[in-house]
């Protein structure tokens, strides 16, 4: 209904802004990535997702195009309010949110604030597909990376390493050096484990 608010800025803080629009004052909430994009020059411009509720009309703002409809793909998940969609925009970059979703990364999702394993994998499940399509991601790329931890861990295995801990170290070295080589992983793991 509201596609977007382009105004004066009366009241800025991390959680929401007030924009002057021809006399009316909208209340808009923001996540803190929208908070630190927002210039503080008088005229700014913000894309809105408008919420309806029985009690309540409730205007979500987006300096990007990009972060609202990551922000309306959360809303999709079962289980992913508005509040929560908020939260994890708030807690880390839309692009790692969508590099998360992407490969798979259940623990980046989980790492943020009021979401369990059981809602992380399901936005993974319910999303994955329309996120590798809608931002024509390369999921060659987040295969190959699993291929080249699952080959690592199947030969640490074989050399007698419990998997268990195999895991952990070879998360680590992953997060950390997400291009390394099958020959690389295995290499700094011996050195861990």
């Amino acid at each position: 209904m509201i596609a977007h608010l382009q105004g004066k800025l009366v009241e800025k803080n991390p959680t929401e802004v007030v924009i002057d629009c021809g006399g009316v004052g909208y209340q808009v909430n923001i996540s803190l990535h929208t908070f630190s994009l927002i210039p503080n020059s008088e005229n700014i411009k913000l894309y809105t997702h408008l919420q309806i509720k029985e009690d309540a009309h409730t205007l979500y703002g987006f300096a990007e195009k990009s972060e609202r409809e990551i922000f309306r793909m959360l809303l999709s998940v079962s289980g992913i309010g508005a509040g929560i969609a908020r939260t994890m925009l708030s807690s880390i970059e839309p692009k790692q949110i969508i590099n998360a979703i992407a490969s798979g990364d259940v623990g980046i999702i989980q790492s943020i604030k009021g979401i369990g394993n059981k809602t992380a994998q399901r936005v993974i499940l319910d999303l994955k597909d329309k996120v590798l399509k809608l931002y024509d991601l390369d999921e060659v790329s987040v295969v190959q990376n699993n291929r080249n931890k699952d080959e690592a861990l199947s030969a640490l295995e074989v050399l007698g390493f419990v998997r268990k801990a195999s895991e952990k170290v070879v998360e680590k070295i992953v997060k950390e050096d997400p291009e390394a080589t099958v020959e690389t992983i295995i290499k700094k793991a011996l050195k861990s484990l």
